[in-house]
C-alpha cells in the first residue's frame, strides 16, 4: 500500500519539474512512510511513497524492466501476483524480485494494456511506456484504491489523493457547485467528478491513456453479468460460495507483514474471522463504539464474537465530544467531503489497528453484493407497489405525508413510483427528494446539468447491465459508484492517514462476478437479505455469533443534531458560515428547525451540510 503520483508534459513537451514532483510526493508521506522514490525522463515524472508490506527489501518503485523501457508507480496490492508470475517465467519473462509490482512490468511487456484484465486486486497505477512514449493511469475494478487528475493547457497531473494536486495551486480551490449538488443529494461526489474545480477521479475499472497529444478514458472492466447456466439450487450455490469466500480469504492473508481485523459485531466480519482461522488463529481485531451512550453500541457484541472464534480483541470507545471534536480535523485528510456518520469511527478504529498492525482486513461487501440494505428489500418487491391501483398509492403517499419523522418511507415509496429504471435508481440513492437539494442554491449558484450528473457517472455501465433484474442492475450501480466513491473512499484515506493497508475480501473479483450472475431470489426472500450469504455463514460461525442481528457502524448522530447548540450546528447556523456562497441560509436554517421539532428527519442532510462547511473551511478560506 502506498501513494503515486507524477506528471507529464504531453503537448509542450517540456522538461518535468522535479521541484514540483518532489513537493507532490511529498504530500503523500502518511500513505508511504517507509520509502520513496522518483523517474524523471523528459516531459515525464513519477513520484512515490510506499509502505512496505510484500518484499519489503525489493519492492522500490518506481519500478522497470530490465531495459527500463516501461516504468511503473503502483499503489495496492495484486492478490494472484504468485500465479502470474509463473506464467510469465513459463513465457520467458525474468524477475530480479520478489514483489508483486515486478508482475505488472512483466506483464505490461508481455501483453500490454491488456495487462489489467490480468490483475486480481486492489490498484491505482501508472505505467510509462517509454517506445510508444504512452503513459497509462488505472483503477482497479472496485475502485478500491482512488487515482486522481487534472488536465490544464499542456500537461496532467495525476496523484492518489488530492492534496498532492493541489502543491500545484497558486490559489485556493475552488468547489464546483454542481458537485456540490450532487454530494447534498447523494452524500457522496459520484466519479467521475470531485468537487474540486477542474480535479477529476478516474471511475472504478476505467483507465486514462495519455499519446501522441491526446488523453482517452475508457472502460477496460467490461463484465456483463449473464445467469448462471444451469442454475444451481442453492445448497450448490451455497458450497460454491463457501468455497469462493475461502480461495478469496487465502489470497488477502498475503503478506510480508502481520494482519488484522476490523471487526464489527455483525455476521460478516464474524464470517471473515472464521475463515482467516482456517489458516491459523489468535488474529488481532479492533472494534470502535460508542459504549453506554448509544444502545445499538456493538462492543459487547464484537467482543463476544472474538472470544468465541479464539481472537484477541481491541477496542475504542467515542462520545459526544470526541465526534465533535475529531469533525473539523479529519476532514482535510477525508479530502471530499463524505456525509457518512461512520467516518469519525473509523478514523479512531485504524488510529487503534496501527498500533499493532500495518494491514487490516474490513468485512465490506456482502450487504451490496447480496441485498443487505433496507433500501435491496424495497426494489425488489416495487413491482408490487407498482402493480397497485393509482389512487391507492396516492393515498398512501398522502397519509404518509402526515407521519412525523417518516421521510425514509416517504422517499422510497416516491422512487418506487418512477416509470424509468434508472430514476428509480436514481431516487433510492438519493437522500433528498426532488427539488428540495436545488432550493437550498441561490439564485444562479446551480448550473444546470446538476442534476443529470448522476445518469452521466452511471452512462457508460447501461449496456453491461442489460441482463440484470430490477435488483441486481441497483446492486451493479451501487457497486460501481456509491460504494467504491462514498464507503471505499473514506476507508482508503481514513486508514491511510495512519499508514494502514485495509483490504477487502468480499469485493475480490471471484466473488463479484459470482454475486453478479445470482438472481434475486438467491438474495432477497421473505423481506428478508442476504439469504445466501447468510446460509454460509450458518454453515461456519458458531450459534452464538448467529443469534446475534447485525449492527455495523451505527452512530448516534441523529440524536445529537436534534439537540441544537452542539459545535456541529453551531458553525453551520452562523449565517457567516462559508456555504453560504451559493447557499441560501434561509433554507438550511427552515431544514434545520423542522428537524429539531421533531416532526421531519433531516438528520442526513445537516450532517451533509455540516461537513461541507468544514470542507469550505479547510480547504478554500
Amino acid at each position: 500500500m502506498c501513494g503515486i503520483c507524477g506528471q507529464f508534459n504531453y503537448k509542450s513537451n517540456a522538461p518535468a519539474d522535479p521541484v514540483l514532483l518532489e513537493e507532490m510526493t511529498g504530500r503523500l508521506k502518511h500513505r508511504g512512510p517507509d520509502d520513496e522514490g522518483y523517474y524523471i525522463s523528459g516531459p515525464v515524472g513519477l513520484g512515490f511513497r510506499r509502505l512496505s508490506i510484500i518484499d519489503l527489501e525489493g519492492g522500490r518503485q518506481p519500478m522497470s524492466d530490465e531495459s527500463e523501457t516501461v516504468w511503473v508507480a503502483f499503489n495496492g496490492e495484486i492478490y494472484n501476483f504468485p500465479e502470474l508470475r509463473k506464467e510469465l517465467e513459463g513465457l520467458g519473462r525474468r524477475f530480479k524480485t520478489s514483489s508483486d509490482t515486478e508482475v505488472i512490468v512483466n506483464g505490461y511487456m508481455e501483453w500490454g494494456i491488456d495487462v489489467l484484465d490480468r490483475l486480481n486486486g486492489m490498484f491505482a497505477l501508472a505505467i510509462w511506456d517509454v517506445k510508444e512514449r504512452q503513459l497509462m493511469l488505472a483503477r482497479d475494478r472496485m475502485g478500491i484504491k482512488p487515482l486522481y487528475y487534472m488536465l490544464d493547457e499542456s500537461r496532467i497531473l495525476f496523484a492518489s489523493e488530492v492534496r498532492s494536486i493541489l502543491a500545484s495551486f497558486k490559489t485556493k480551490p475552488e468547489p464546483d457547485e454542481a458537485s456540490v449538488y450532487l454530494f447534498l443529494r447523494y452524500r457522496y461526489t459520484p466519479s467521475p467528478f470531485t468537487i474540486f474545480k477542474g480535479i477529476n477521479k478516474l471511475a472504478p475499472g476505467t483507465r486514462l491513456i495519455v499519446k501522441d497529444k491526446l488523453v482517452k478514458v475508457e472502460r477496460w472492466w467490461s463484465f456483463k453479468p449473464s445467469p448462471i447456466d444451469p442454475l444451481p439450487d442453492e445448497g450448490s450455490a451455497e458450497e460454491e460460495l463457501a468455497s469462493i469466500y475461502r480461495r478469496a480469504v487465502k489470497r488477502h492473508l498475503l503478506s510480508d507483514v502481520k494482519l488484522g481485523l476490523l471487526l464489527s459485531g455483525g455476521l460478516d466480519s464474524g464470517l471473515l474471522l472464521a475463515l482467516m482461522n482456517e489458516s491459523g488463529e489468535g488474529w488481532h481485531t479492533y472494534t470502535v463504539g460508542f459504549g453506554k451512550c448509544f444502545r445499538n453500541d456493538e462492543l459487547k457484541a464484537a467482543k463476544d464474537t472474538a472470544r468465541a472464534l479464539n481472537a484477541p480483541n481491541f477496542s475504542v470507545e467515542l462520545d459526544k465530544e470526541t465526534f465533535e471534536d475529531t469533525l473539523s480535523g479529519f476532514i482535510p485528510i477525508l479530502e471530499e467531503p463524505i456525509a457518512s456518520s461512520s467516518i469519525v469511527p473509523m478514523y479512531h478504529l485504524c488510529k487503534r489497528a496501527r498500533q499493532d498492525v500495518k494491514v487490516a482486513l474490513m468485512g465490506q461487501g456482502p450487504d451490496e453484493l447480496f441485498g443487505g440494505y433496507r433500501r435491496h428489500i424495497g426494489v425488489h418487491y416495487g413491482r408490487h407497489w407498482r402493480s397497485l391501483p393509482e389512487w391507492f398509492r396516492r393515498l398512501s403517499s398522502f397519509g404518509l405525508s402526515y407521519v412525523p419523522r417518516n421521510e425514509p418511507v416517504r422517499r422510497a415509496l416516491y422512487s418506487l413510483d418512477k416509470d424509468d429504471r434508472f430514476e428509480r435508481y436514481r431516487q433510492v440513492f438519493s437522500v433528498l427528494p426532488d427539488g428540495l437539494a436545488s432550493a437550498l442554491f441561490k439564485d444562479g449558484a446551480l448550473p444546470p446539468d446538476a442534476d443529470e450528473r448522476i445518469f452521466e457517472s452511471w452512462k457508460g455501465l447501461y449496456p453491461l447491465m442489460e441482463g440484470t433484474d430490477e435488483l441486481g442492475g441497483l446492486q451493479f450501480l451501487e457497486v460501481r459508484s456509491s460504494l467504491p466513491d462514498e464507503l471505499l473512499l473514506y476507508a482508503d484515506k481514513l486508514s491511510m492517514a495512519h499508514g494502514l493497508e485495509v483490504r477487502v475480501p468480499y469485493l475480490d473479483k471471484e466473488i463479484v462476478e459470482f454475486a453478479e450472475r445470482l438472481p434475486s431470489s438467491f438474495k432477497v426472500r421473505n423481506a428478508s437479505g442476504k439469504r445466501l450469504h447468510k446460509r454460509v455463514c450458518r454453515r461456519l460461525l458458531p450459534k452464538e455469533v448467529l443469534r446475534r442481528k447485525k449492527l455495523g457502524f451505527e452512530t448516534p448522530v441523529d440524536g445529537w443534531l436534534r439537540r441544537m447548540g452542539n459545535g456541529m450546528m453551531d458553525r453551520l447556523m452562523d449565517d457567516k458560515a462559508l456555504v453560504y456562497r451559493f447557499l441560501r441560509p434561509e433554507a438550511v436554517h427552515a431544514l434545520a428547525e423542522e428537524h429539531g421539532s421533531g416532526r421531519s428527519d433531516y438528520s442526513k442532510t445537516l450532517f451533509s451540510l455540516a461537513v461541507l462547511e468544514e470542507w469550505m473551511r479547510a480547504y478554500t478560506a
